[in-house]
């Protein structure tokens, strides 16, 4: 297969939120999806299903479930069967739903920051306590998970855990001791984790993505797992997401939270996903590439020539966490907007740790990158 992540195509007339949320001559760099269109597989199967021309209410296949199984089995050695799945149309429903299924009143979720900006909302939404954990960072700038700093974040009516791995916006794929770290803690402490797993596809080399709830049955028993294909096959409009929850009773308690409230895959989405599991490994082998050189050339760009700025390359996902705070620049979003006309996600969207970062997609053409990049430079 050969794939042309190169084209630049035009998504201004596409509904996107990306391309149309800032002014025309702003170049976005900050939404987490992609600028590649999508696998040709799951084009075919879309386009082959819209010819159909009948579009009633659709049931979950037994191909569908067998393509999730067979994926997780190839890609992460993670074994699991079609009753551990629940499908879900977003990740962030499920975290959300997860909190109110497994929490009441006076409880506590656990989330580390800087994180993902809908993690913050979820205790506003469930009505219970947030408890945040700064994650450690090592004077090279590498976030960490430490024991103490772990167990000293967790409190007395602590929950739950939000765990995001690969971690959003600071890249980092945690590692098996980090992991093993995280979950005895929280065994020790009844503490449930919901774990965000939407990136464990996107990782680069010399690092490997470990589902948590693979570590040991006991770890499995509290865990529920999110994921999707969205993020890799850049179908996240088309809401495919699903659940995996290998504990019954856990299962049981998600799926009567969500009765009434929360349905499951729309039609096109289960077409999508099941395309891209069964029909994008060759396409994503071929992604990967490219986003790990865009990441490289990125990395060497801001080294050279951003001044002040700085990064750590990361280990997964396809976006890059800039410390802005030797630029002196107060609200380097706010600037780089308005002086560069690039849009970057503000680093205080993702917590307090936050302040002084942007956030930069770089799962785009390298030709809109190394503009996007060449405009930042400039303004500096």
């Amino acid at each position: 297969m050969t794939s042309s992540f190169d084209q630049c195509v035009n998504r201004k007339d596409s509904d996107s939120v990306k391309w149309n949320r800032y002014a025309e001559d702003v170049l976005p760099l900050w939404v987490a999806d992609m600028d590649f269109l999508s696998p040709p597989p799951v084009i075919k199967a879309l386009s082959e299903r819209v010819q159909h021309g009948v579009y009633g209410y659709p049931e979950i296949q037994q191909n569908t479930k067998e393509a999730v199984i067979d994926w997780l089995w190839k890609e992460h050695n993670w074994s699991v069967t079609g009753k551990d799945l629940v499908f879900l149309p977003g990740v962030v429903v499920g975290f959300n739903l997860a909190a109110h299924a497994f929490t009441e009143p006076g409880q506590g979720v656990l989330v580390q920051t800087p994180t993902y900006r809908p993690f913050l909302n979820v205790s506003g939404h469930a009505k219970i306590e947030q408890h945040e954990m700064p994650l450690d960072r090592t004077k090279g700038g590498k976030y960490l998970v430490r024991k103490t700093s772990f167990k000293q974040a967790i409190q007395e009516n602590t929950h739950i855990f939000m765990l995001c791995n690969p971690q959003n916006p600071t890249g980092r794929v945690f590692s098996k001791s980090e992991l093993e770290t995280m979950a005895e803690i929280c065994l020790k402490n009844n503490i449930f984790i919901c774990s965000d797993e939407i990136h464990s596809d996107i990782v680069f080399s010399q690092k490997e993505h470990i589902p948590i709830a693979t570590l040991s049955p006991e770890v499995a028993k509290r865990t529920i797992t999110l994921l999707s294909p969205s993020k890799t096959f850049n179908i996240a409009g088309l809401k495919a997401s699903y659940a995996v929850i290998t504990n019954s009773e856990l299962r049981e308690r998600f799926i009567a939270g969500k009765q009434g409230l929360v349905g499951g895959l729309n039609l096109f989405g289960q077409t999508a996903l099941r395309a891209s599991y069964t029909e994008g490994k060759a396409w994503l082998e071929e992604l990967l590439i490219y986003l790990e050189n865009n990441r490289n050339f990125l990395f060497n760009f801001v080294s050279t020539k951003l001044d002040g700025v700085s990064m750590v390359s990361p280990e997964g996902i396809y976006l890059a966490w800039l410390d802005c705070r030797e630029t002196g620049i107060e609200v380097p979003q706010e600037y780089f907007l308005k002086n560069a006309k690039v849009a970057l996600n503000p680093g205080n969207w993702f917590g307090k740790p936050g302040e002084g970062f942007v956030r930069l997609n770089f799962a785009c053409p390298r030709k809109i990158l190394r503009e996007g990049l060449d405009r930042l430079a400039h303004s500096l």
